[in-house]
């Protein structure tokens, strides 16, 4: 029999991952050529072909007893400290390799770090609309995630809602920039004023309250914005990474948290976050990959190819009168519905073969998410079939 557990999140299952079912049995139907599938964040750029030369480097020069067998439960130290060394280069920090663990990507990552600070009963902030595994990631010890909504014209998060949101059950917020779903950067002003809210109620409830930055869109942002830091903001940050998207490499689930030393009790956290790496079962990250990564921290995804389709399907879609957020970073469009219920509308789209992904799954309904992370041609060519779906509720370019 199942636990209580899993038959909730049975019952909560992902609808991203639900309609990348539906699309692919549509595909079967159709063809996959004739389905405009904007599910799931999947890359849709390769690997920089320096992670094919450095793996093949390792494969021939490494011994693959130290290459595949085991290591510190955080991971190699000549992987860490490369990932620390970067770091310190590009945004002025003071990291050395044992402020980092390798992780199994960012939801490993993310699980850890809560395994590490959660008691039953705690509570997560998080900005809506976020990323719907949250829910999940803080129900594995216990913990709930308490929702804040937006400003609705900048989808910067409500400040004076998030101050509200806080009780003597608060444990940590959880902030996505870039976002997914929107492709909004929080800005300078917005991060500044969260981190005075921050310290704020950390004197207010005495204890220490986590700022937790999920960051797999860091490197992925347009029109001259500039990558951040967000442990500059305040002294109890945790940042967790994944390499899922600035190097193509979403299935190899490979990533890694940084605890800065002003964070209260750094390495206590720090240990804290090793064992739970271990006693969740993961007990250490991909090796070969953590070596892999580390030969390529200077590597980007293509970021040119998402650009190109950020702005095909921005100008196409508000030409057809849609009204959109114009993403400024990852690789997501955040539409509003014609409808206030979405999911009316998101079915209505399956009529013309373009699957979304409906915004209830993301805290925040009455708005669809589109991964523009699928070809140039075919960005395009489903541009007609958003042309039958304007019609079809009379909107107007």
């Amino acid at each position: 029999m199942l636990s209580k557990k899993i038959k909730a999140a049975l019952e909560g299952s992902s609808a991203i991952r639900a309609m990348f079912v539906e699309g692919k049995e549509l595909a079967a139907k159709v063809g996959e050529e004739n389905v405009f599938d904007f599910s799931l964040g999947n890359p849709a750029t390769p690997a920089p072909e320096s992670i094919k030369t450095v793996i093949k480097e390792l494969l021939d020069e490494v011994d693959p007893l130290v290459l595949h067998g085991y290591m510190s439960n955080s991971g190699y130290e000549d992987a860490r400290a490369a990932i620390a060394g970067n770091l310190n280069k590009r945004f002025g920090t003071d990291f050395t390799w044992e402020n980092i663990v390798m992780t199994v990507g960012a939801a490993g990552g993310i699980n850890i770090v809560f395994k590490a600070i959660l008691d039953p009963g705690d509570e997560v902030i998080v900005f809506a609309p976020f990323f719907g595994e949250y829910r999940s990631y803080a129900a594995n010890f216990d913990a709930s995630v308490v929702a804040v909504q937006p400003d609705f014209e900048t989808f910067q998060p409500d400040l004076a809602a998030f101050e509200e949101a806080f009780t003597e059950k608060t444990k940590a917020v959880l902030v996505n920039t870039p976002n997914n779903p929107t492709g909004v950067i929080y800005s300078d002003e917005t991060m500044k004023k969260i981190a005075e809210i921050l310290l704020r109620k950390e004197d207010e409830y005495q204890k220490e309250i986590y700022l937790i930055s999920d960051e797999p869109y860091r490197e992925l942002i347009y029109d001259g914005a500039e990558e951040n830091f967000l442990t500059k903001y305040y002294h109890n940050t945790i940042v967790g990474y994944s390499f899922s998207k600035s190097l193509s490499l979403p299935g190899e689930r490979i990533g890694y948290i940084a605890v800065p030393n002003a964070v209260t009790d750094a390495k206590e956290l720090l240990a804290g976050i090793e064992v739970a790496n271990r006693t969740l079962g993961f007990v250490n990250a991909p090796s070969l990959m953590q070596k892999a990564v580390a030969g390529c921290v200077n590597e980007k995804t293509n970021l040119e190819f998402y650009d190109q389709n950020r702005k095909d399907l921005y100008e196409g879609l508000t030409k057809l009168g849609f009204t959109c957020i114009k993403p400024q970073g990852a690789f997501y469009l955040w539409v509003k519905s014609p409808v206030e219920n979405e999911k009316e509308f998101v079915a209505a789209a399956k009529k013309y073969n373009l699957i979304l992904v409906a915004g209830s799954a993301f805290g925040c309904g009455g708005y669809v998410r589109l991964a523009y992370c699928i070809s140039n041609e075919k960005i395009n060519r489903s541009l007609e079939a958003f042309a039958k779906l304007a019609e079809e509720y009379h909107l107007e370019g």
